[in-house]
């Protein structure tokens, strides 16, 4: 060992860096990994200490490290790429949704204040624009805050919910559900929770939901059906409660090119049939809806399959014919 690797304050955030990743650290480990003798690392140990972080010594053969929550909240060391990370990601809460917009702006511009010049310099390099979602809300970090409290004590939440489409003027209703899960995704924050009087799974909108306190009593998790949250959810917004599948699926060959439907086919199959034909495979949260989006391709429609798709695109030429019929000439 050189004894030598880097300067003394980047080799100290080197260490709290390897000591916020995991639990215990063999002392030997620590010093092969910064380059410095053991002496070295009781050291910068010690200068941790020093500086507030609450850093316990493990007896044993391979005695080591373990870096503890303090009572106290301790100055805040980052690394370069730790900085830079940070003030990306806080660009991105500002206009995804994910936080507060103004708070996330004013905490970039605090994060920004206190880098050194080459640091700010290279945040204010990285230049881009994040497109808002169509679907973005707000969330009170009140209600994130206690909702993601119960889901991690497995405390039966309480709450008032507007459910979507109600009536203005009515009340909310009272739910107690077993929450399970927090999930952010396409703008929005969703509380995935087995609803106990209805006895099923059920999603909930954080931004349309109000905490009640106190939480009730502990339970013990169930599994999420099929096992895999993300699954859930998005076979959920499908229409389905069979995983992340839509519930109606078919095929249809098109009177065009594969490759100028495939722009247009985002959660599909394209396949070439010949030079100017194309079979697509789709799924939709209806048979109507699923012959209306294959409707849109401005190209014969032969080969529909199954039942379910043809009577479907029966029943819609009926009601544009209705509809074109009541055109005034």
């Amino acid at each position: 060992m050189n004894g030598m690797a880097g300067s003394p304050s980047s080799r100290m955030l080197k260490l709290l860096s390897l000591l916020q990743t995991r639990r215990d650290w063999p002392g030997r480990v620590l010093s092969e990994r910064l380059d410095v003798s053991d002496r070295t690392v009781r050291r910068d140990i010690d200068q941790l200490r020093d500086l507030g972080y609450r850093i316990v010594a493990i007896k044993g053969p391979d005695g080591g490290y373990r870096l503890d929550a303090g009572s106290q909240l301790p100055p805040l060391l980052f690394d370069d790429d730790q900085a830079v990370a940070i003030a990306i990601a806080l660009q991105v809460a500002a206009t995804s949704g994910a936080a507060d917009g103004e708070a996330a702006l004013r905490a970039l511009a605090t994060v920004r204040q206190v880098l050194p010049s080459r640091l700010r310099h290279r945040t204010e390099g990285v230049s881009f624009t994040s497109l808002p979602s169509d679907a973005a809300t707000t969330v009170d970090t009140g209600v994130l805050v206690a909702v993601s409290a119960a889901v991690r004590a497995h405390q039966v939440l309480r709450f008032d919910y507007a459910s979507p489409g109600r009536d203005p003027d009515a009340a909310p209703s009272r739910r107690r559900a077993e929450p399970h899960h927090v999930v952010f995704g396409n703008g929005r924050w969703y509380l995935v929770a087995w609803d106990l009087d209805l006895g099923d799974w059920r999603v909930y909108r954080l931004d349309r939901l109000t905490v009640g306190i106190p939480t009730g009593p502990r339970f013990t998790p169930r599994t999420v059906p099929g096992g895999d949250v993300r699954d859930f959810l998005a076979g959920r917004f499908k229409g389905s409660d069979r995983g992340n599948t839509w519930p109606c699926t078919g095929e249809a060959v098109l009177g065009l090119p594969a490759r100028k439907a495939i722009p247009f086919v985002r959660d599909g199959i394209v396949e070439q049939v010949d030079r100017d034909r194309c079979r697509l495979i789709v799924g939709s949260w209806s048979w109507v809806a699923l012959a209306a989006s294959l409707g849109r391709f401005d190209a014969a429609i032969i080969d529909v399959a199954p039942r379910e798709l043809a009577d479907a695109f029966d029943l819609l030429a009926h009601r544009f014919a209705e509809a074109a019929a009541t055109q005034p000439t």
